[in-house]
């Protein structure tokens, strides 16, 4: 299967990681939430898969656009 960069949709800050590099992930599993404006934004697993990167740690701020995750 091909690699799937999946990016932040906002500038925040990371508040929770609940996946770990080599973990397999189902369809619309939450792997990374985001905080930003006091709002939490899941980033969800758009198919089953494995984690092969976890860019990110808890507390970490991302832009928009920035790779969060990489899944295989």
């Amino acid at each position: 299967m091909p690699r799937i960069h999946l990016p932040s949709e906002v500038t925040g800050t990371v508040w929770k990681v609940e996946v770990r590099a080599g973990d397999p992930v189902t369809a619309d599993q939450t792997l990374v939430i985001l905080e930003s404006m006091k709002m939490e934004i899941p980033l969800t697993a758009p198919r089953a898969g494995v984690v092969l990167e976890l860019l990110v740690a808890e507390g970490e701020g991302v832009s928009e656009g920035q790779t969060v995750v990489v899944l295989e």
